[in-house]
């Protein structure tokens, strides 16, 4: 399958699940094992309200269908995946009132399991609100 072909699938797998849509995920780029989407901020999602910070689980997805997105569309992979195991350290609070942007990239594939690892940042500032690593399956015909 190309490359042009992975990314169409990954773009449509993203943008048909409820989930993603409800958080407001767009994928911004994609393709070679790498993807990147954003997440606008969203009152409904706030996880601290005295300071109208993200919640830590919005991020989580966002960080977690990024690597799956990542994993979709690198040249050693079919397009199917899910996630085996997701490690997410969070250096920083979100900036309240500010989107969201996580970029994932999936670094090694073997048989059976791919590896990524992900940043999620708000635009335009340099400290990253999370890192993270991840295991997918890799799904065979």
């Amino acid at each position: 399958m190309d490359s042009d072909t992975k990314a169409r699938i990954a773009r449509q797998f993203i943008e048909a699940i409820p989930f993603s849509r409800a958080l407001g995920m767009r994928l911004e780029e994609i393709g070679g094992g790498v993807a990147v989407i954003s997440m606008p901020w969203n009152p409904d999602l706030i996880g601290d309200p005295e300071r109208g910070v993200i919640h830590g689980g919005a991020v989580s997805a966002l960080m977690d269908t990024c690597g799956g997105a990542a994993v979709m569309s690198h040249p050693a992979a079919p397009a199917g995946t899910a996630t085996i195991d997701l490690r997410i350290d969070y250096m920083r609070a979100a900036t309240p009132g500010a989107p969201l942007i996580a970029r994932a990239e999936c670094h090694h594939i073997t048989r059976s399991v791919a590896f990524m690892r992900a940043v999620a940042s708000n635009p335009g500032e340099d400290a990253p609100v999370a890192m993270a690593t991840g295991t997918f399956t890799v799904e065979r015909a």
